[in-house]
Protein backbone atom coordinates (compact mmCIF):
# COMPACT_ATOMS: atom_id res chain seq x y z
CA UNK A 1 0.00 0.00 0.00
CA UNK A 2 1.63 3.58 -1.12
CA UNK A 3 2.28 5.55 2.42
CA UNK A 4 0.12 9.21 3.33
CA UNK A 5 3.08 10.52 1.96
CA UNK A 6 2.82 9.52 -1.31
CA UNK A 7 -0.98 9.87 -1.60
CA UNK A 8 -0.12 13.57 -1.06
CA UNK A 9 2.82 14.22 -2.96
CA UNK A 10 0.60 12.58 -5.70
CA UNK A 11 -2.44 14.74 -5.12
CA UNK A 12 -0.03 17.95 -5.20
CA UNK A 13 0.58 17.19 -8.94
CA UNK A 14 -0.84 19.61 -11.35
CA UNK A 15 -3.89 18.29 -13.21
CA UNK A 16 -1.51 17.38 -16.68
CA UNK A 17 0.97 15.85 -14.72
CA UNK A 18 -1.50 13.20 -13.08
CA UNK A 19 -3.21 12.41 -15.71
CA UNK A 20 -0.16 11.89 -17.30
CA UNK A 21 0.76 9.56 -14.74
CA UNK A 22 -2.30 7.60 -14.96
CA UNK A 23 -1.69 6.49 -18.07
CA UNK A 24 1.61 6.11 -18.03
CA UNK A 25 1.20 3.55 -15.57
CA UNK A 26 -1.48 2.17 -17.24
CA UNK A 27 0.54 1.63 -20.35
CA UNK A 28 2.96 -0.43 -18.19
CA UNK A 29 0.62 -2.57 -16.19
CA UNK A 30 -1.44 -3.19 -19.77
CA UNK A 31 2.05 -4.68 -20.71
CA UNK A 32 2.18 -7.04 -17.92
CA UNK A 33 -1.28 -8.10 -17.86
CA UNK A 34 -3.14 -7.50 -21.08
CA UNK A 35 -6.15 -5.43 -21.13
CA UNK A 36 -8.41 -7.55 -20.25
CA UNK A 37 -6.71 -8.35 -16.24
CA UNK A 38 -5.80 -4.73 -16.01
CA UNK A 39 -7.99 -3.18 -13.11
CA UNK A 40 -7.75 0.72 -12.26
CA UNK A 41 -8.02 -0.41 -8.40
CA UNK A 42 -4.03 -1.53 -8.79
CA UNK A 43 -3.31 1.61 -11.56
CA UNK A 44 -4.47 4.01 -8.22
CA UNK A 45 -2.77 1.92 -6.27
CA UNK A 46 0.48 2.38 -8.12
CA UNK A 47 -0.06 6.35 -8.76
CA UNK A 48 -0.72 6.58 -4.98
CA UNK A 49 -3.89 7.77 -5.75
CA UNK A 50 -7.28 6.45 -5.16
CA UNK A 51 -9.93 4.98 -7.88
CA UNK A 52 -12.50 7.55 -7.83
CA UNK A 53 -9.67 9.64 -8.70
CA UNK A 54 -9.09 8.14 -12.28
CA UNK A 55 -12.88 8.59 -12.59
CA UNK A 56 -12.35 12.15 -12.31
CA UNK A 57 -10.78 12.34 -15.01
CA UNK A 58 -11.50 9.25 -17.19
CA UNK A 59 -14.97 8.19 -17.95
CA UNK A 60 -14.18 3.95 -17.49
CA UNK A 61 -11.54 1.91 -17.99
CA UNK A 62 -12.23 1.37 -21.85
CA UNK A 63 -12.25 5.28 -21.92
CA UNK A 64 -8.47 5.48 -20.08
CA UNK A 65 -6.84 2.36 -22.42
CA UNK A 66 -8.51 3.98 -25.27
CA UNK A 67 -6.54 7.38 -24.46
CA UNK A 68 -3.52 5.37 -24.00
CA UNK A 69 -3.71 3.95 -27.43
CA UNK A 70 -4.47 7.34 -28.97
CA UNK A 71 -1.14 8.62 -27.04
CA UNK A 72 0.70 5.51 -28.59
CA UNK A 73 0.11 6.27 -31.68
CA UNK A 74 0.49 9.81 -31.63
CA UNK A 75 3.90 9.11 -30.50
CA UNK A 76 4.40 6.97 -34.03
CA UNK A 77 3.33 9.81 -36.02
CA UNK A 78 5.67 12.51 -34.21
CA UNK A 79 8.11 9.91 -34.56
CA UNK A 80 11.71 11.38 -36.29
CA UNK A 81 11.89 8.53 -38.24
CA UNK A 82 14.58 8.70 -41.26
CA UNK A 83 13.75 9.72 -44.70
CA UNK A 84 12.45 7.36 -47.23
CA UNK A 85 12.35 9.64 -50.35
CA UNK A 86 14.87 8.86 -52.89
CA UNK A 87 15.44 5.26 -51.60
CA UNK A 88 13.89 3.76 -54.17
CA UNK A 89 10.33 2.06 -53.57
CA UNK A 90 11.71 -1.57 -52.87
CA UNK A 91 13.87 0.15 -50.01
CA UNK A 92 10.80 2.69 -48.95
CA UNK A 93 8.21 -0.12 -48.54
CA UNK A 94 10.56 -2.49 -46.90
CA UNK A 95 11.75 0.60 -44.02
CA UNK A 96 7.64 1.16 -43.48
CA UNK A 97 6.90 -2.75 -43.11
CA UNK A 98 9.64 -2.90 -40.68
CA UNK A 99 8.70 -0.22 -38.77
CA UNK A 100 5.07 -1.53 -38.74
CA UNK A 101 6.48 -4.59 -37.53
CA UNK A 102 8.53 -3.63 -35.50
CA UNK A 103 5.80 -1.95 -33.10
CA UNK A 104 3.89 -5.27 -33.27
CA UNK A 105 6.80 -7.15 -30.77
CA UNK A 106 7.42 -3.89 -28.92
CA UNK A 107 3.86 -3.50 -27.74
CA UNK A 108 1.82 -6.34 -28.46
CA UNK A 109 -0.66 -5.62 -25.31
CA UNK A 110 -1.72 -2.43 -27.12
CA UNK A 111 -1.59 -4.16 -30.73
CA UNK A 112 -3.97 -6.70 -29.03
CA UNK A 113 -6.01 -3.95 -27.64
CA UNK A 114 -6.28 -2.24 -30.80
CA UNK A 115 -7.00 -5.04 -33.25
CA UNK A 116 -9.44 -6.86 -30.74
CA UNK A 117 -11.39 -4.42 -28.63
CA UNK A 118 -11.62 -1.08 -30.85
CA UNK A 119 -11.80 -2.06 -34.17
CA UNK A 120 -14.21 -4.55 -34.01
CA UNK A 121 -16.47 -1.61 -32.00
CA UNK A 122 -19.26 -0.40 -34.34
CA UNK A 123 -18.26 3.11 -33.01
CA UNK A 124 -14.79 2.85 -33.90
CA UNK A 125 -14.58 5.38 -37.27
CA UNK A 126 -15.79 7.67 -35.13
CA UNK A 127 -12.80 7.28 -32.58
CA UNK A 128 -9.80 9.69 -32.68
CA UNK A 129 -7.57 6.76 -32.62
CA UNK A 130 -9.19 5.73 -36.47
CA UNK A 131 -8.26 8.94 -38.04
CA UNK A 132 -4.86 8.64 -35.93
CA UNK A 133 -4.76 4.96 -37.61
CA UNK A 134 -5.42 6.12 -40.71
CA UNK A 135 -2.72 8.50 -40.90
CA UNK A 136 -0.24 6.07 -39.93
CA UNK A 137 -1.35 3.46 -43.10
CA UNK A 138 -1.38 6.44 -45.39
CA UNK A 139 2.47 6.73 -44.86
CA UNK A 140 2.29 3.13 -46.93
CA UNK A 141 -0.02 4.15 -49.37
CA UNK A 142 2.08 7.16 -50.32
CA UNK A 143 5.15 5.10 -51.06
CA UNK A 144 3.41 3.18 -53.27
CA UNK A 145 1.52 6.12 -55.25
CA UNK A 146 4.84 7.57 -55.54
CA UNK A 147 6.50 4.56 -57.07
CA UNK A 148 3.41 4.55 -59.82
CA UNK A 149 4.36 7.95 -60.24
CA UNK A 150 7.80 7.51 -60.78
CA UNK A 151 7.23 4.58 -63.39
CA UNK A 152 8.25 1.72 -60.80
CA UNK A 153 5.12 0.38 -59.94
CA UNK A 154 2.04 -0.33 -62.32
CA UNK A 155 -0.92 1.42 -62.16
CA UNK A 156 -3.88 -0.72 -63.14
CA UNK A 157 -3.98 -1.81 -58.72
CA UNK A 158 -5.99 0.54 -56.57
CA UNK A 159 -3.50 1.90 -54.20
CA UNK A 160 -6.08 1.44 -51.36
CA UNK A 161 -6.17 -2.24 -52.11
CA UNK A 162 -2.34 -3.26 -52.02
CA UNK A 163 -2.63 -1.16 -48.78
CA UNK A 164 -4.93 -3.52 -47.41
CA UNK A 165 -2.86 -6.42 -48.78
CA UNK A 166 0.50 -5.38 -47.08
CA UNK A 167 -1.66 -4.96 -43.70
CA UNK A 168 -3.50 -7.80 -43.88
CA UNK A 169 -0.21 -9.67 -44.35
CA UNK A 170 1.04 -7.70 -41.33
CA UNK A 171 -1.49 -9.18 -39.15
CA UNK A 172 -1.75 -12.30 -40.58
CA UNK A 173 2.01 -13.16 -40.24
CA UNK A 174 2.35 -11.64 -36.29
CA UNK A 175 -1.38 -12.91 -35.47
CA UNK A 176 0.02 -16.18 -33.35
CA UNK A 177 3.02 -14.01 -31.56
CA UNK A 178 -0.21 -12.12 -30.19
CA UNK A 179 -2.28 -14.88 -29.03
CA UNK A 180 1.15 -15.60 -27.40
CA UNK A 181 1.18 -19.19 -28.99
CA UNK A 182 4.19 -18.36 -31.93
CA UNK A 183 7.03 -15.93 -32.90
CA UNK A 184 7.56 -13.85 -36.29
CA UNK A 185 10.78 -12.76 -37.76
CA UNK A 186 10.72 -9.00 -38.69
CA UNK A 187 13.47 -9.15 -40.96
CA UNK A 188 12.33 -11.92 -43.26
CA UNK A 189 8.60 -10.59 -42.56
CA UNK A 190 9.45 -7.31 -44.37
CA UNK A 191 11.59 -8.94 -47.10
CA UNK A 192 8.68 -11.42 -47.81
CA UNK A 193 5.97 -9.14 -48.12
CA UNK A 194 8.14 -5.63 -49.26
CA UNK A 195 9.51 -8.36 -52.42
CA UNK A 196 6.40 -10.22 -53.66
CA UNK A 197 4.46 -6.81 -53.59
CA UNK A 198 7.29 -4.68 -55.62
CA UNK A 199 7.99 -7.68 -57.62
CA UNK A 200 4.25 -8.37 -58.75
CA UNK A 201 3.28 -4.62 -59.48
CA UNK A 202 6.89 -3.52 -61.12
CA UNK A 203 6.52 -1.96 -64.58
CA UNK A 204 8.71 -3.64 -67.24
CA UNK A 205 10.52 -0.19 -67.73
CA UNK A 206 11.76 -0.56 -64.00
CA UNK A 207 15.38 -1.70 -63.61
CA UNK A 208 15.80 -4.56 -61.50
CA UNK A 209 16.64 -4.44 -58.36
CA UNK A 210 19.59 -6.64 -57.85
CA UNK A 211 21.20 -8.91 -60.71
CA UNK A 212 18.61 -12.37 -59.02
CA UNK A 213 16.18 -10.32 -60.42
CA UNK A 214 17.62 -9.41 -63.25
CA UNK A 215 18.37 -12.99 -63.51
CA UNK A 216 14.96 -14.17 -62.97
CA UNK A 217 13.47 -11.20 -65.39
CA UNK A 218 15.49 -12.44 -68.60
CA UNK A 219 14.39 -16.01 -67.88
CA UNK A 220 10.71 -14.78 -68.28
CA UNK A 221 11.87 -12.76 -71.02
CA UNK A 222 12.93 -15.65 -72.82
CA UNK A 223 10.12 -18.04 -71.55
CA UNK A 224 8.00 -15.38 -73.23
CA UNK A 225 9.80 -15.17 -76.41
CA UNK A 226 9.66 -18.64 -77.41
CA UNK A 227 5.27 -18.99 -75.96
CA UNK A 228 4.92 -16.40 -78.97
CA UNK A 229 7.12 -18.23 -81.41
CA UNK A 230 4.94 -21.59 -81.22
CA UNK A 231 1.72 -19.75 -80.74
CA UNK A 232 2.84 -17.68 -84.34
CA UNK A 233 4.04 -21.06 -85.84
CA UNK A 234 0.80 -22.86 -84.55
CA UNK A 235 -1.60 -20.09 -86.27
CA UNK A 236 0.69 -19.98 -89.17
CA UNK A 237 0.88 -23.95 -89.96
CA UNK A 238 -1.33 -25.24 -92.72
CA UNK A 239 -3.28 -28.42 -91.75
CA UNK A 240 -2.90 -31.61 -94.35
CA UNK A 241 -3.35 -35.05 -95.03
CA UNK A 242 -1.04 -36.60 -92.11
CA UNK A 243 0.25 -39.99 -93.03
CA UNK A 244 -0.85 -43.54 -91.95
CA UNK A 245 0.70 -45.12 -88.90
CA UNK A 246 1.86 -48.39 -89.25
CA UNK A 247 0.20 -50.97 -87.75
CA UNK A 248 2.27 -51.68 -84.45
CA UNK A 249 3.25 -55.57 -83.78
CA UNK A 250 1.94 -58.29 -81.80
CA UNK A 251 5.14 -58.10 -79.90
CA UNK A 252 5.34 -54.27 -79.28
CA UNK A 253 1.32 -54.12 -78.72
CA UNK A 254 2.31 -56.38 -75.46
CA UNK A 255 4.91 -54.18 -74.45
CA UNK A 256 2.68 -51.32 -74.63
Amino acid sequence: MPTPRTRSATRRLPRDERISKIMTVTRAMLAEKGHNNLVTTEVAERCGISEATIYKYFDSKRDLLIRVAEQWFDELLREDHRSVSGRGTLEALRQLIWRNLSLVRREPALTRFVLLDLRPDPAYRSMSIFELNRRFTAQVSEVLREGVQKGELRNDVPISLLRDMIFGCIEHQTWAYLRGEGDFSVDEVTDGIATVVVRGMRTHQAAPANSADRGLDDAVRRLELVAARLEQAASTDTPGPRPRRRAAPAADAVKA
